[in-house]
């Protein structure tokens, strides 16, 4: 088989040290970011990715940060650096959120290093990624999916614009973040925050550069990215050819009434060992705020592919990506926006819409491969909450909480991962702490539980429906934004499996009764009143009559299931009682019951 995949002589003990040196710098800034960040949505639900990228801007590593921050935009932001200011110096940082050159959207705002030498040659980038709680926008939220274009989102808008010059703040810039943004202070703690982190990428790329040189760097880089596409070329051959076109829908939403239709053409070439997603025929780009951007329309393709493999020793770079092949087209609402549509939602919602159809079509070519669909996002129990504290004697606060999601996809190996959040960003970010909520922010967490039979059922099932109530504290009026998706098309099974169950908004009036709330909204909440939020469940893999009877007992004893959809679902027959836990499955009749499911259906 010819890849036309290079095989240079390399020592392959240095490089796999390298690599874990590289690895471990990204580590290093992830780690000062999510110790030093002042928001919630840094330092609790860590939402913010480190990268390295060489100096032909190409991504090397990238530790455990977001895909859908990572796999395509750093690159193509670093070029825009370039392009913008192409006498690079020591002690240079550039800002940078421009949805229209490589950003996933506004709300990331980037910081972007140069790495040069004491020669003064650019020798690599360094890029730290951080969701702000708070970016300037026209309403306190940095999702706002009910927008007609980039003036209504109303985000600041930074296009590789340098916020350092010889390690010292451009204060023009700083003024206008701090004059912008509600929650000023702790947007400047995490300016602080991620400067930080891409501080020590420097400090340590520099302090690697003098101990190996910088020939033996450039030449492990090299080494690595055909070490990967060989790894990613190998892992992409064992899967049968193949092509398949899925489609999918986001949800109506304000200002796109009918909804968004997606469709992907998928295609494996195992012979070639190259995987081609086709995304240009789509709809242009749409008058709302779901627009993706080039960096998440690649990224939604790509992570898809990530998931679907089997194989997850393929280190995820530029050498692996030589394997893929992702077509968008300009003005498309899943390609490349055209200024001044919006991407305020760019990294969520419709990029869902792209990556589960994706890793649905491999499950579809390839048995044995792929995933299941992803629980769609954003209910109110991830939205962004705001208003004034009473506890600090009313100073603004605004951020994302996580307080209730889960959505994971059944796998051909694997149940749904509990707290995945959505598909891009891997499990990545983390479920909220309520008390830490609780303790930051004027916030009360009724409750926050897992719903039965909510799962997509499958051989391998997806993870169950969160509820999660919540509502402002005395002397506090609260507004919770969110967008949400799936409240209509939920989550697809695979090969067999069946969806799960849908999103679903409700407050809770102060008498105690219940109003369904819209997908995209702002709800305005008094004190005693509270926002109920049903997260969406995941698909499943397979079929539920094929899974294994211990795998079922076990979802009923934890209560996840009832024991009606034990046997009406899963066909399982038990013997003993819950109550003195006695309760074991009976293989003959469950065998039997299967067969006559099976028959049935």
């Amino acid at each position: 088989m010819n890849m036309n995949i290079p095989l240079r002589r390399t020592d392959g003990v240095k490089t796999a040290i390298l690599a874990s040196r590289f690895e471990s710098i990204a580590r290093k800034m992830q780690n000062t970011l999510f110790r030093t960040a002042r928001s919630g949505i840094l330092n609790t639900a860590h939402d913010f990715s480190c990268v390295i990228l060489t100096a032909d801007c190409r991504l090397l590593a990238a530790a455990e940060s977001l895909p859908s921050h990572t796999l395509t935009g750093p690159d193509i932001m670093c070029r825009y650096v370039m392009k913008y200011h192409p006498d690079l110096k020591k002690g240079d940082c550039f800002l940078h959120n421009s949805p229209y050159e490589g950003n996933s959207h506004a709300a990331d705002h980037c910081l972007i290093v140069p790495v040069i030498d004491d020669g003064g040659v650019l020798r690599f980038f360094v890029l730290a990624k951080a969701h702000q709680a708070d970016c300037g926008n026209s309403r306190p939220s940095t999702y706002l999916g009910d927008v007609a274009d980039v003036y209504e989102e109303g985000a600041l808008i930074f296009s590789a614009a340098k916020i350092q010059s010889d390690y010292e703040d451009n204060q023009d810039l700083i003024r206008m973040c701090r004059a912008r943004i509600r929650v000023s202070d702790q947007w400047w703690g995490d300016y602080l925050a991620t400067l930080g982190a891409v501080r020590i990428g420097e400090r340590e790329i520099l302090d690697l550069g003098k101990t190996f040189g910088w020939g033996e760097l450039e030449d492990y880089a090299e080494s690595w990215f055909d070490y990967s596409e060989r790894k990613m070329a190998d892992a992409v051959s064992k899967l049968p050819s193949g092509k398949r076109v899925v489609t999918t829908a986001h949800d109506p939403f304000p200002g796109i009434p009918d909804g968004i239709p997606v469709k992907a053409v998928v295609e494996v070439d195992s012979a070639a060992a190259m995987i081609r997603v086709d995304l240009t025929d789509n709809p242009d780009c749409q008058p709302c705020g779901l627009n993706l951007t080039e960096g998440t329309s690649m990224s939604a393709a790509m992570v898809a592919i990530f998931n679907s493999l089997i194989d997850h020793t393929v280190p995820v770079n530029a050498g692996s990506f030589r394997r893929l092949d992702i077509r968008i087209r300009d003005n498309c609402c899943v390609g490349i926006p055209k200024h001044p549509a919006s991407c305020s939602v760019a990294t969520t919602n419709l990029a869902d819409r792209v990556a589960n159809p994706v890793q649905r079509a491999l499950a579809e070519i390839a048995p044995g491969f792929g995933m299941a669909e992803t629980g769609p996002i954003m209910p109110p129990g991830m939205g962004v909450i705001s208003g004034k504290d009473p506890r600090h004697e009313g100073e603004p606060f605004v951020n994302q909480i996580h307080i209730g999601v889960t959505g994971g996809a059944g796998t051909p190996v694997t149940d749904g991962f509990l707290s995945i959040i959505h598909v891009g960003n891997a499990g990545m970010c983390h479920l909220d702490c309520i008390e830490v909520d609780e303790l930051h922010h004027p916030v009360f967490v009724a409750t926050r539980r897992l719903i039965p039979d909510t799962e997509g059922a499958g051989t391998f099932r997806g993870a169950p429906s969160m509820l999660a109530e919540f509502g402002p504290v005395a002397g506090c009026d609260m507004k919770v934004l969110y967008t949400a998706d799936g409240t209509i098309t939920p989550a697809l099974g695979a090969r067999g499996g069946t969806e799960g169950a849908r999103t679903r908004a409700l407050k809770r009036e102060l008498d105690g009764s219940l109003t369904e709330l819209p997908a995209c909204h702002g709800a305005a909440l008094v004190p005693g009143e509270t926002v109920v939020s049903y997260s969406s469940g995941g698909g499943g893999y397979g079929s539920p009559l094929e899974r294994a009877p211990e795998r079922v007992l076990h979802d009923l004893k934890e209560g996840w299931i009832s024991a009606a959809r034990a046997a009406d679902v899963y066909g399982l027959v038990t013997t003993g009682r819950a109550a003195d836990d006695t309760l074991a499955v009976d293989p003959e009749a469950t065998v039997a019951r299967r067969a006559a499911l099976s028959a049935s259906q």
